[in-house]
Formats: C-alpha cells, sequence, structure tokens
C-alpha cells in the first residue's frame, strides 16, 4: 500500500453533505484525494442515507455497514450510537493491510481498542463533547421518552469517552474542546483542526436586505429551542422581520410561528434556495444554547452572508468573534439588530473575512496541517 493511504470511519455515509458532521467527513475526503492522499472510506448506513457513486470519485475504496439499530444495540453498557455502529465485517477490512485509521466521532469507536489494531496509527476526529451535546439535548426536549434516551445517553458517553485513550492522535474541531480533551487526556497528541466546509471564496453581498434569517436542522431538539427563543423572546412584537429556513421544522414551531406576522417558516430549502437565503439576508442570526464542537452553519453564513449575529456559545473558541456581532441576551440582541439594520453591509467587511477565514479555515492549508500530522511529511 502507498505510504499515503487512510483508512476513514465514518458514523454515516457523508453524502450528500447535508448537516454538519457529514460536511466536515465529506469535505476532507475532497480536499485529502486532491492532495494525492489514497482513501479507503469505511460508513455505517441505515434508512434515508443511500450508497452513492460520489464517494468513489475521492476514494480508491468504500465500504458500507449496515447499522445494527435496535434493542440489542440499546441495552449495551455502551453508547447506543456507538453499539449499534460495530461490523466484523469492517474489522476484516481494516487489518488488509497496516494504514493508519481515522476514527468520525465518537460514534464510530467501537473498535478503536481492539487488540488487532494496538500497532496501528489511529486517529480520532472529535465534532462534539458528546456526553455535554446529549445531555444539553435531554434538557431542551420536550418529549418525555426521548428526554430519557438523552440522559441515559449523555451518561454512557460520559463514561466510554475514557476509550479514546486509545487514540494515537485527536483532531478538534475548536479550541475550547482542544482544552478539555488536553487535559483529559494529558498522554495523547491533541491539536485543533477545523472543520472541513463546502465553501472555497467569500460570496457575501455588500448593499442591505429587509430580513434576519435563522438556518438549521430544525428537527435537532437544540434548534428547534433556539428557534423557540428566538421568536418569544427576540422578534415577537418587533418590526423586524425573521425567516427560518431549514429541515423538517416541528409543529409546534410552525404554529408559533403562524402567530406572527413578521416570521416566515421555510421547510426543506434545496442548496441553492438556502444559499440564496443566506446571501440576501441582511443579518444572519444563530444562537445555541449548548457551547461544544464548531457549527458549520456559522461558517458558511461568514462565507455567505452579511452581517451575522450570533451569541457567545455559539463562537465557542472558533477565533470568529472579529467576524460576528455578538448579544447574549434579548435586549442585546433587539438593541444589535437596531443597528445593524441602519447599517450597510460593506468591502471593508468583505476583506477582514477574507483575510481571517482564508488562514484558518482553507480547507487545502487544513489538509496539509492533517498530511504532516498524520504522516510527519
Amino acid at each position: 500500500m502507498s505510504e499515503k493511504h487512510l483508512h476513514i470511519v465514518a458514523f454515516d455515509i457523508p453524502y450528500p453533505a447535508n448537516y454538519g458532521g457529514v460536511i466536515d467527513v465529506f469535505y476532507k475526503l475532497k480536499a485529502l484525494h486532491e492532495k494525492g492522499i489514497k482513501i479507503t472510506l469505511h460508513c455505517f448506513e441505515y434508512p434515508g442515507r443511500d450508497r452513492t457513486e460520489e464517494l468513489n470519485k475521492y476514494c480508491e475504496n468504500v465500504f458500507y455497514y449496515p447499522r445494527l439499530v435496535g434493542i440489542n444495540s440499546a441495552l449495551s453498557i455502551k453508547p447506543y450510537i456507538v453499539s449499534s455502529r460495530r461490523s466484523d465485517e469492517l474489522m476484516q477490512n481494516l487489518l488488509r493491510d497496516d494504514a493508519p485509521i481515522l476514527f468520525e466521532g465518537l460514534h464510530s469507536c467501537f473498535h478503536i481498542d481492539d487488540k488487532r489494531i494496538k500497532e496501528r496509527l489511529k486517529i480520532y476526529r472529535e465534532s462534539n463533547i458528546e456526553h455535554r451535546y446529549y445531555y444539553n439535548l435531554f434538557k431542551v426536549d420536550k418529549n418525555a421518552g426521548k428526554k430519557l434516551y438523552f440522559l441515559v445517553e449523555s451518561m454512557k458517553l460520559k463514561l466510554y469517552q475514557k476509550i479514546l485513550k486509545h487514540s494515537d492522535l485527536m483532531l478538534v474541531v475548536s479550541r475550547e474542546d482542544t482544552n478539555y480533551l488536553k487535559k483529559h487526556f494529558a498522554n495523547i497528541k491533541v491539536d485543533y483542526l477545523p472543520s472541513f466546509h463546502a465553501n472555497r471564496k467569500i460570496e457575501s453581498l455588500t448593499g442591505s436586505g429587509d430580513y434576519a434569517l435563522y438556518n438549521g436542522n430544525i428537527e435537532v431538539p437544540e434548534n428547534a429551542h433556539a428557534v423557540q427563543w428566538l421568536i418569544n423572546e427576540v422578534f415577537a412584537g418587533t418590526d423586524f422581520k425573521l425567516k427560518v429556513a431549514g429541515m423538517n421544522p416541528p409543529e409546534h414551531i410552525k404554529k408559533l410561528a403562524s402567530e406572527h406576522s413578521n416570521i416566515e417558516i421555510i421547510a426543506n430549502p434545496g442548496d441553492k434556495e438556502m444559499f440564496d437565503l443566506i446571501k440576501n439576508a441582511h443579518v444572519n442570526i444563530l444562537v445555541t444554547f449548548q457551547a461544544t464542537g464548531l457549527k458549520l452553519k456559522l461558517l458558511n453564513t461568514l462565507y455567505k452572508g452579511r452581517f451575522c449575529l450570533v451569541n457567545d456559545k455559539m463562537l465557542n473558541g472558533t477565533g470568529l468573534n472579529e467576524l460576528c456581532e455578538i448579544g447574549d441576551t434579548p435586549t442585546e440582541l433587539k438593541q444589535k439588530l437596531a443597528e445593524l439594520f441602519a447599517m450597510d453591509f460593506d468591502r471593508s467587511q468583505i476583506k477582514k473575512r477574507e483575510e481571517i477565514l482564508s488562514h484558518n479555515f482553507s480547507n487545502s492549508r487544513n489538509a496539509d496541517r492533517l498530511i504532516e500530522l498524520v504522516f510527519g511529511i
């Protein structure tokens, strides 16, 4: 095998690249392929995402394994998101050579402690501190059954996290998470490596728009909670127009929005429609109530949109503070909205984004960094 061969174990089929975690995986594949790295991709699959020829453009081999959903995985002492991603066939395919193995997220780490790959270089790609993420889902979900699942999964994930001591290198998407993992795994090399993404250049328009936009996968409880909070606490009773665009908005969000003449829900927009909404908004407003990982929608808005208004937790050690307006309370956010709608977005702000984003968030530069860390070249 080539000295520049890499196995990547993905928690999902990373195409289409239409949500946070798989966006990082897919554009990492593309960037590494452009650098001449030979990739064997291993994907866990389940209904809703189909096998695709697109991945064959960037990988030497693509293997698919069924996700083992059901009661046996649920009753495991391991987290469900981990125990349902186990495969003897995957292990046999990993053992065909001695190339490094990159495990995408804690989800994919069922086999990371297998003695048969003890001497292999094993890389853990972090996207969230998972037990924190699931605990926050427990706090915001409205469904009693789901709340119990999220709480139990959070506890299991916190206990299971120690499995990462079997990795040789951790590549982490935010500086805050980097500090956390360095503290808990002092004997392992932990490096900050931002998420890979779809953007190659700044596409922001100068001038102004007449609405604010929130975008995200609204069926995720965290995002539904953010939308509900923005409507009730920030936009209700104001003259600011808010558009909410994203996947599968729940019925309670649609009903809430319908009660306000200044709020519009745009369900399941295609890529082009979403990018047009981001570009034409005057303000892209993004809030989160859990400071984990890097929110890729934040990068999209900075590459494609005008003003970006966020709360502090959205930034979470990304180094993007200079490019965003920040407000944490409803009063602060309303004040910032009033200030921003009175301003035009100009060329100087685009130039500032070009300088900062090209340095820290270039896929090509970050692929070079990954190759250097993994292959020592």
